[in-house]
């Protein structure tokens, strides 16, 4: 496994975010709440989580829904997956919508989205003088369902 250094700062009070099994992909994020927050239906909010963190210039933070949030109350990442750029030193906060038709309180500690960390690499767009120009694929330009649902 590649090891990636994340310096972070906590200011929380919660736990730092940790794999919960070896091979698990992202890490759970804490709400850092001095009182809890009542998620109306229909309604989003900013939840900070009071962590600071300087990524490696060569990858980024994904914020996105914990399933069990999504699933049974009706609670996810509204701009899913959200971008943490390596360049961005502010508090990290998640942007929750309520889909349900029940109010949902978030309290402190509570665990409310998951990170990934990626790498990425940057790319050189190079202008083509037409589409024609671009190479020929078996799926060419199908999309949004092209393939069938069964």
């Amino acid at each position: 496994m590649n090891d990636c250094i994340c310096r972070i700062y906590n200011e929380s009070g919660n736990e730092l975010p940790a794999y919960a099994s070896e091979q698990a992909a992202g890490v759970d994020l804490r709400a850092n709440l001095e009182e809890s927050i009542l998620l109306q239906p229909g309604c989003r909010v900013l939840v900070p989580t009071g962590l600071y963190m300087e990524l490696p210039a060569d990858c980024e933070a994904q914020i996105r829904p914990r399933s069990g949030l999504a699933f049974k109350h009706g609670i996810t990442v509204l701009n899913s997956p959200g971008t943490i750029d390596p360049d961005y030193r502010g508090e990290v906060k998640v942007l929750l919508v309520n889909l349900s038709q029940e109010p949902f309180e978030i309290c402190h500690g509570e665990r409310i989205a998951q990170m990934v960390i990626s790498r990425f690499c940057k790319v050189v767009f190079q202008p083509v003088e037409s589409k024609e120009a671009l190479s020929d694929t078996e799926r060419g330009a199908g999309g949004f369902g092209h393939s069938g649902r069964k």
